[in-house]
């Protein structure tokens, strides 16, 4: 203990120039020059160097939480992630300096990542492919694509997470728990990010803006989505036919078509739907509810597709019209044959009303 007091640090690592008051921090230390990590874990295949760092990789498998913030109900597994966190009850020193924006941080760090946000850069760049993130959380968390490693298991019904914020969301969906609540509207929602987002339905917020046209967003991935479209990339690809896709969720419903699986089954009868869209339209057809009604007679329809086939032949009903002659067509060829017709070297500019 007196060595703390003196300073004193006798033990040198031979490999670097550090040096240790005792000879099992020697011990510990040199383990970064050798690689060896000899405290492994017994429910999953990780192994760590230090055992301060196996007992609290254990509390993930375990959910225990023994470090407990004073000021709110929220508990933690390390102590440093304690620390962390106290800092939210602290006054939020750090302002953002951009226009419009009036967000506030306890931490330098939270406000740096934030102003990232409005700048669109994105240091942190994956070694496996050309992907970037504005923070080392989220390479960390993308990291987990490559290696398919999902350690965070679900107790209630075994399914796994790469991430602990996905299996913390997931948990409350056996819980029912939506602990954050809008100010604004009735709305509650199981995280703080999906409140986050919701609210800038109320405020106007679209902090994401695309590089290549004046089109903002609410959501980041909105924003990768749009700018899909101008670059053409599709890097969803299925591996039993040449298709590819710009969403995971559109390849993941495509897959459905080879697999023959129809996931959304109707409990009032036999049928099940690979879309949820076309299951919620069939069910429907149970209620005898027909919300989608006829302007022009006193037609409805469970279905919006079939209001718009009826709608192409419901009499008076004309849904394109030329600007030039008046003329009406049921179908936009129609319109789009009768301008060619007429158009003998003139351009013709179309007013689909």
């Amino acid at each position: 203990h007196m060595k703390i007091h003196s300073n004193e640090k006798p033990f040198k690592c031979t490999q670097c120039d550090k040096s240790c008051r005792t000879m099992p921090n020697l011990n510990s230390h040199m383990r970064i020059h050798s690689d060896e990590e000899p405290f492994k874990c017994t429910q999953c295949d990780k192994s760590f160097r230090h055992v301060g760092n196996l007992n609290a990789h254990i509390r993930i498998h375990s959910s225990e939480k023994p470090f407990k913030c004073t000021q709110c109900d929220k508990s933690f597994r390390t102590l440093g992630k304690l620390n962390t966190h106290i800092r939210i009850h602290s006054v939020k020193r750090f302002k953002c300096t951009h226009d419009q924006c009036d967000r506030s941080f306890s931490q330098s760090a939270h406000l740096e990542n934030h102003m990232r946000v409005h700048s669109g850069e994105k240091p942190f760049k994956c070694t496996q492919c050309d992907k970037s993130f504005k923070n080392a959380t989220n390479l960390n968390a993308h990291l987990t694509i490559h290696s398919g490693e999902k350690p965070f298991k679900c107790s209630k019904c075994g399914r796994c997470f790469r991430q602990r914020q996905g299996l913390r969301s997931h948990m409350k969906m056996h819980s029912g728990e939506k602990p954050f609540n809008c100010t604004q509207c009735d709305k509650s929602f199981r995280s703080a990010t999906a409140l986050n987002i919701h609210a800038r339905i109320h405020s106007g917020e679209k902090p994401f803006k695309c590089t290549y046209c004046d089109r903002v967003f609410r959501h980041s991935n909105s924003l990768q989505h749009h700018i899909m479209t101008h670059s053409g990339e599709k890097p969803f690809k299925c591996t039993q036919c040449d298709w590819c896709f710009r969403h995971s969720s559109s390849l993941k419903r495509h897959t459905m078509i080879h697999s023959g699986e129809k996931p959304f089954k109707c409990n009032q009868c036999d049928k099940s739907f690979t879309r949820k869209d076309d299951f919620s339209d069939h069910l429907l057809i149970h209620s005898g509810e027909s919300p989608f009604k006829c302007t022009q007679c006193d037609a409805s329809y469970a279905r919006k597709r079939d209001l718009s086939s009826h709608m192409r032949s419901c009499d008076g009903d004309l849904l394109r019209k030329c600007s030039h002659c008046g003329k009406g067509f049921k179908f936009g060829s129609g319109l789009t044959q009768h301008i060619c017709r007429k158009q003998q070297g003139e351009v013709y500019l179309l007013d689909v009303r």
